[in-house]
């Protein structure tokens, strides 16, 4: 690939709206990521602490979990890992930072990072990897620190 054809994609992207962009292509690979905090801000949910209510598959019993609620802000596929074969980003129990990666979604074949708003342990996550998540369909439970 050519400088000049490189420079083209980074203006492209720039003047789009889209927050990423990923291309591969034999030994060249290209990846832009870029700051858009109105943006974000106008499409990620508002994020509150509430009680959540879970049904367990594995009693017949409903728990009740305090925390805050980390939404998707998109609709897409929900990944728990940056690969198949790699660790999950976070566990149950587990503490995270703010800005630390929690989770991806996979929308229009963009991998968009979902990143903690908060410091705290995670106290349950409600979704499984590789699937279908809505718009501000709750991801994780998160008790902040």
């Amino acid at each position: 690939m050519e400088f000049n054809q490189v420079i083209d994609i980074i203006n492209a992207v720039s003047d789009s709206k889209l927050s990423g962009f990923e291309f591969r292509q034999d030994d060249t690979y290209i990846k832009i990521k870029k700051q858009c905090e109105k943006v974000v801000a106008r499409e990620l949910p508002v994020q509150v602490t509430e009680t959540v209510e879970v049904i367990s598959h594995e009693t017949d019993e409903d728990t009740k979990i305090e925390g805050t609620v980390i939404k998707s802000p998109i609709v897409g596929t929900f990944y728990a890992a940056s690969s198949p074969d790699a660790e999950p980003f976070v566990k149950v129990g587990e503490r995270v930072q703010k800005g630390q990666v929690i989770g991806i979604i996979e929308a229009m074949k963009l991998m968009n990072e979902i990143e903690s708003e908060y410091d705290g342990t995670i106290q349950k996550i409600l979704v499984n990897n590789k699937e279908m998540v809505e718009y501000g369909q709750p991801l994780f439970v998160i008790k902040e620190n």
